[in-house]
């Protein structure tokens, strides 16, 4: 498989994203470092041909970080795992901006409110960030809980999303 690597600058620091054929997202994140936004994805999934491209989810990221913070809805994205994983990522794209839920209300959208484990572990392997919103899922008390590309980007989007810009 192909895909197309693009970094673009955003006021959390250099946002990577990697793109299939079809302009999926497979994977995306706060870095300008390729092989981290690579490891993020199981490596039967990698593409062998990553090539320097325009991807369409960067005119989406611009748009977010622009104040439009449901442009990010519309971004096709390709994950690979468990039907569990697969209902739960598509349950992270229906929470909206501005309104996160706890890990055990998410686990309750995924029909089971006592597996917050779970619902964290589906947030954890999350490859796509920012198009698959994982940053909007707290812990119970409110915490912000974990982030794989640190809590100073989950805190400045829930911001972002909180203030509608």
């Amino acid at each position: 498989m192909t895909a197309l690597i693009q970094t673009i600058d955003t006021p959390d620091g250099p946002f990577t994203i990697l793109a299939d054929e079809q302009q999926r997202v497979l994977a995306s994140g706060w870095t300008g470092d390729h092989e981290a936004i690579l490891v993020r994805l199981p490596s039967a999934h990698r593409p062998v041909d990553v090539r320097d491209g325009e991807t369409y989810a960067a005119a989406a990221a611009h748009a977010y970080y622009a104040g439009d913070v449901t442009a990010i809805d519309a971004v096709a994205v390709a994950q690979y795992g468990t039907a569990l994983q697969q209902l739960g990522w598509a349950a992270l794209r229906d929470i909206t901006a501005g309104e996160p839920l706890t890990y055990t209300s998410f686990a309750a959208r995924l029909g089971n409110p006592k597996a917050v484990r779970a619902a964290a572990s589906i947030c954890a392997r999350n490859a796509p960030a920012l198009f698959v919103p994982c940053h909007r899922v707290l812990r119970t008390d409110g915490s912000l809980g974990g982030f794989a590309w640190g809590l100073p980007v989950k805190q400045s989007l829930l911001a972002r999303e909180a203030a509608g810009i």
